[in-house]
């Protein structure tokens, strides 16, 4: 048993090959690979994420999250200048004002007062009204749009926020579209599809849900037929879920605060599931933070609509789930530290390092892992 302020950073490191991150999803949602991890021995089996449903019973139940990604991040140019500037959409902060919490790229270029334009609709401007970090801006938009029309104009300008360690080889003619400012990669036309849950319903993540990109609507048909329940919550993912954590010292780790709800009906679906002494499988880390951000003193669920920046890390006693659906993460991030908490450190750590000699791939795109008792 580790203490709490035993746990360090470096102590997530491994070595993963640039190769296993994944670039592209699986051609099928539930033809990944899935590495099964039992608590009990740590024994390991390696499957396929359509094999999910044969690890449980009627009655059990799987929660996901119905977030939906909005196309995050647009490409402009610094009036008068003409400097490509990566403008990435946080959140909306005033709809009457179009006020938006943005970060951009280069952002020594980006000061209040400037105004950025978009080739593909010159009608919206956006002008800098303050700082906020070294990266970060207020943007109020500009536009004749009225208040129903500027928002789906502003998602056109925009592409499927893909995670920077995503890049692909680019073209000759793919290149010269994007200025030496340019960090990430440009997206295809699948990860307008893929990039999304088959349930994605409320607008609001900046950052895919990837556990719940492997359920196929087939896989869920299946789940169904079996007699696993399937509820659901919203967290909209925050773009904090790729930010390196940069301590040593884990208990000086602060998250990002993520936008956070749970209704009655899951409310009521937990405690069926608890009652009947079935299992409670999380789909994703952002799923296992929030009920846990929410359970009561008593081990229930409540109804909730607010933020969590909660930061889970072993030793942690997990109170609702006792079955876990993931990605498998990158080294010393928040994800893998949360699965290891309840995946018993050494026992995930291990599970990584066969991952890895095995070839399964990482990231977003990258292979599944259950753990289960």
């Amino acid at each position: 048993m580790y203490k709490t302020n035993d746990m360090k950073l470096s102590q997530f490191r491994f070595k993963l090959p640039e190769e296993q991150i994944a670039q592209f999803p699986a051609p099928y949602r539930d033809e990944s690979r899935l590495l099964v991890l039992h608590r009990k021995d740590g024994s390991i089996e390696h499957k396929s994420v359509s094999d999910t449903a044969q690890y449980f019973d009627e009655g059990d139940l799987f929660v996901f999250n119905d977030t939906k990604v909005f196309p995050a991040r647009l490409y402009g140019k610094k009036e008068k200048t003409n400097a490509v500037i990566e403008v990435f959409l946080l959140r909306e902060l005033n709809h009457a004002n179009r006020y938006w919490d943005v970060l951009v790229d280069p952002a020594r270029k980006i000061r209040i007062g400037n105004k950025i334009t978009f080739d593909d609709d010159p009608s919206i401007v956006a002008e800098v009204i303050d700082n906020t970090t070294s990266r970060g801006r207020t943007f109020r938009f500009l536009t004749d749009y009225d208040e129903t029309e500027f928002i789906p104009h502003l998602y056109a300008l925009g592409i499927p926020p893909l995670p920077k360690y995503i890049r692909r080889p680019m073209d000759e003619e793919t290149q010269a579209k994007y200025d030496a400012a340019f960090r990430g990669q440009p997206v295809e036309e699948m990860d307008e599809e893929r990039y999304q849950s088959v349930f994605a319903k409320k607008v609001g993540a900046v950052a895919a849900p990837a556990a719940c990109l492997h359920f196929s609507k087939q896989l869920l048909k299946r789940m169904e037929i079996c007699g696993i329940e399937s509820a659901f919550l919203t967290s909209h993912m925050s773009l904090g879920n790729f930010k390196p954590i940069d301590v040593e010292d884990l208990t000086k780790n602060k998250m990002d605060s993520e936008q956070i709800m749970i209704g009655q009906p899951l409310v009521d679906a937990v405690d069926k599931a608890h009652a009947g002494n079935r299992r409670v499988c999380a789909v994703g880390t952002e799923v296992m933070r929030a009920m846990e951000h929410v359970v009561g003193t008593n081990g229930q669920l409540k109804v909730y609509d607010g933020w969590t920046n909660k930061f889970i890390y072993p030793p942690y006693h997990f109170t609702v789930a006792n079955a876990f659906f993931t990605n498998l993460y990158m080294p010393e991030s928040s994800q893998l530290m949360m699965v290891a908490a309840f995946g018993g450190f050494e026992e995930v750590m291990n599970a990584y390092e066969e991952a890895v000699k095995e070839g399964y791939r990482f990231g977003d795109y990258g292979d599944a892992m259950l753990i289960v008792d």
